[in-house]
């Protein structure tokens, strides 16, 4: 069969650091496994882990078989490449935990399940390292690379030049422990390509050689890594005030994971869009164009958002967040705001000045509400005044009563009230027991 070419893939989209010589005539020649390693010290992946994820669906769309290597073994060592301090380690319960979590993430994007002859694979490492004792491991595997081939790789060099605290022998072993992954998985699958970010290349590098050590000089082995994704500004692409930006909803919900994607840069999207969304290249080119003749219109920032929250969440999921977006920033109405769930709300209301008032307040007149249990207005009369004068609203819905009540009817979620002054001054009111 035809197959799409997958490096002529990756290279339009920017996804390719370097590429070992003979990797790209291997994938042409033959169905090809190939892996990535993904760390699982959570029970979610971050948008950071969404580029490696992305190789593995282009793998696989083009024709090539995809394992995911959860690394168990490798995760309770700490990968140095890329930090400067020592991680903390996890015990296997929470391992396994973070496997399955992960495996339900990835296989939204990843086909395991099919009949078909390229259907993805998961293993974990801690599978075949937890039964290789240390003498063991020492003859077979330590043997192989010297100490010099292993101290002139960047990540270790770092370490030894005055990053962080220095580097313990548990994580020295980490590249050899990785090497042996890709040696383990070129005998037991066949697996001729290991995939992974540009920081990852002096530990991939390790397995070709230990392969090509312990099997001799035809057992062919290759590298291909991605660039590291960072913003135009030069900071960490994936980070937020708050954190890492999630997956997994109970982390990171569908409307900040939509809203992270609407808001990037310019420069950002032209790159991200090629990267996290399976737009072909004819339609990626031409949402660009069209962006750069009215930028002010944030076309491709909204595709973006809506490629990228439509395949993480839903269609359903990515509707609701543009909802929720046009309760700040658009004419939406009582109904929409009302179908917000609670966390939402006050995502979408963060930074919004904020007032409690208990709930022996409510059945007091809206005035009161505004200008003597909170101080929306300094004064009664400015409340009046801007009420008279159609410039104040209650949920989306204008006060036009200057003699309105506030009732637990009026209750979003049952405990807030949202109170709008003007065009773009909103107020959330708590009403607490």
């Amino acid at each position: 069969m035809s197959r799409k070419n997958f490096v002529e893939e990756l290279q339009w989209r920017g996804m390719i650091h370097t590429i070992m010589p003979g990797a790209e005539e291997q994938l042409e020649k033959e169905m090809t496994t190939a892996y990535l390693g993904i760390d699982p010290t959570a029970d979610s992946l971050h948008i950071g882990h969404l580029v490696g994820v992305m190789i593995l669906k282009h793998l696989q769309m083009c024709g090539h078989r995809p394992v995911a290597l959860v690394g168990g073994a490798t995760g309770m060592i700490g990968d140095p490449s890329g930090k400067s301090q020592e991680r903390n380690l996890l015990d296997e319960a929470a391992l396994r935990h973070n496997q399955e979590a992960i495996k339900a993430q990835l296989a939204r994007l990843i086909d395991f399940d099919s009949d078909a002859e390229n259907a993805a694979v998961l293993v974990n490492n801690y599978d075949w390292m937890k039964e290789f004792s240390f003498l063991d491991f020492a003859r077979e595997i330590g043997k192989c690379i010297t100490v010099n081939y292993m101290m002139a790789k960047d990540s270790v060099k770092k370490r030894f030049n005055g990053e962080g605290d220095g580097m313990s022998f548990t994580e020295f072993t980490y590249q050899l422990l990785q090497g042996y992954d890709f040696l383990h998985l070129y005998q037991t699958m066949n697996c001729k390509v290991q995939l992974g970010g540009a920081d990852q290349w002096g530990n991939i590098t390790t397995g070709t050689e230990l392969i090509r050590r312990k099997l001799g000089s035809e057992a062919e082995a290759f590298a291909i890594t991605c660039p590291l994704i960072t913003k135009a500004d030069g900071t960490k692409f994936g980070k937020t005030e708050s954190g890492n930006v999630w997956l997994d909803a109970k982390y990171t919900s569908p409307y900040k994971f939509y809203q992270f994607w609407l808001n990037v840069s310019d420069d950002d999207a032209k790159r991200y869009i090629k990267i996290f969304t399976l737009l072909d290249r004819e339609t990626v080119e031409s949402l660009i164009a069209e962006h750069e003749q009215a930028p002010h219109l944030r076309v491709l920032q909204k595709r973006l958002a809506q490629e990228v929250t439509t395949m993480i969440h839903s269609a359903a999921e990515y509707e609701k967040a543009v909802e929720a977006s046009g309760i700040l920033f658009g004419n939406a109405t009582s109904e929409a705001l009302r179908r917000l769930d609670e966390q939402t709300l006050l995502q979408v209301f963060d930074g919004v000045p904020q007032f409690s008032v208990s709930a022996a307040d409510l059945g007091c007149s809206f005035i009161d509400l505004c200008a003597e249990k909170t101080n929306i207005f300094p004064s009664k009369g400015e409340c009046r005044k801007m009420i008279q004068g159609g410039g104040v609203s209650l949920n989306k819905e204008k006060v036009t009563d200057i003699a309105a009540t506030v009732t637990s009817a009026d209750l979003i979620a049952g405990k807030y009230l949202l109170v709008q002054k003007g065009k773009k001054n909103y107020y959330l009111v708590i009403v607490n027991e």
